[in-house]
């Protein structure tokens, strides 16, 4: 098979979020027989030349650019360990802008916008008719469903402690630990709180964090209606 470049998508375990492996081969079949031990992914998409004409450099560069913009727009764990990339003539470069352009227009018709930059706007919960709420003790959260998973908006809050079910199923502490570390969520005494909008890849991760233990988002999130998006999702 050509040389290319290909994007291994899924859930990573320790998180719950997203996941994106992004590579280049100069045989794509070989390299995704290799990947078959990769436990995260559920989904491969691949990108050759119709012409054949992709060198080892072209591939490399095309990879480089593609870990570069998953990482800018922040919309999943990238599990490459180091950026790739190469260095190339100006003629080379902006041929593979092109092909990167091309990528970039076929990605999210084939449900893929992992690399897509959320703009302010879609982050703002505008959409009001869409948008839901995950209470439980003292505590309430807003978001709503994107195409990738669901988000939660700036200003939602979470449980101080964590449920017993962690201990088995550590992902939930492990995320809300990461994020107190960034300053996602602080501290404010009986309740955690959310100090910007935040992506995860499912409706019950979203739920998992704001529990601070494993929940089912179908039932945990609901409308204004107290209608919820299992119910919804049922319509």
């Amino acid at each position: 098979m050509q040389a290319g470049v290909y994007i291994l998508t899924g859930t990573d375990p320790e998180t719950g979020k997203a996941a994106i492996y992004i590579g280049e081969a100069e045989s794509i079949k070989d390299r995704i027989k290799a990947h078959l031990s990769k436990d995260f992914w559920n989904q491969i998409i691949y990108f050759v030349s119709k012409d054949e004409n992709l060198t080892k450099s072209h591939i490399r560069y095309l990879e480089g650019r593609l870990i570069e913009q998953a990482a800018k727009a922040k919309r999943c764990v990238v599990t490459n360990g180091q950026n790739s990339g190469a260095k190339l003539p100006e003629s080379d470069r902006e041929d593979m802008e092109v092909f990167l352009g091309k990528v970039y227009q076929l990605l999210p018709v084939l449900g893929v916008e992992l690399l897509v930059q959320v703009s302010e706007g879609s982050l703002s919960g505008e959409k009001k008719h869409d948008q839901l709420h995950c209470d439980i003790k003292n505590v309430k959260a807003k978001g709503h469903p994107i195409p990738n998973g669901f988000l939660v908006l700036k200003g939602s809050e979470a449980v101080s402690k964590e449920r017993p079910s962690v201990e088995k199923w550590p992902w939930p502490k492990n995320m809300r630990q990461k994020f107190l570390g960034e300053g996602v969520l602080i501290d404010r005494g009986d309740k955690l709180e959310f100090t910007e909008d935040v992506e995860f890849s499912s409706p019950s991760a979203a739920a998992a964090v704001i529990h601070g233990g494993h929940a089912n988002g179908l039932t945990a999130w609901k409308n204004s209606k107290g209608k919820t998006l299992k119910e919804m999702e049922s319509v």
